[in-house]
């Protein structure tokens, strides 16, 4: 069992800057695979960022490439995300995941574990 508890988030401007976090706890998230998704208002949940286990390989929705940067510790058990340039339409709250095996995955459905969710709000 993994158990998620993400933060960070708050109200910024465009252009302005965020660095969420999720906290993780249980014995596999070195072995886990992790991933940022988002939900704005009256849409679908889409995927943001993910990052291996170990923490070699990551990838990005073309709509953050460039501009958000997903990290890990796994001595503090913890997964970032790096917001930057932030536009309006990022706006949506921000959910961390984790599955395992701990390979990338872009679908919802690869994970099994995931948390409460963090609001991001960008201003124009």
């Amino acid at each position: 069992q993994v158990q998620l508890v993400e933060s960070g988030g708050g109200l910024v401007q465009a252009g302005g800057s965020l660095r969420l976090s999720c906290a993780a706890s249980g014995r596999t998230f070195s072995s886990s695979g992790m991933g940022w998704f988002r939900q704005a208002p009256g849409k679908e949940r889409e995927f943001v960022a993910a990052i291996s286990w170990g923490g070699d390989s990551t990838i990005y929705s073309d709509s953050v490439k460039g501009r958000f940067t997903i990290s890990r510790d796994d001595a503090r058990n913890t997964v970032y995300l790096q917001m930057s340039s932030l536009k309006p339409e990022d706006t949506a709250v921000y959910y961390c995941a984790a599955r395992v095996p701990g390979w990338l995955a872009a679908t919802k459905t690869d994970y099994a574990y995931w948390g409460q969710g963090t609001q991001v709000t960008v201003s124009s």
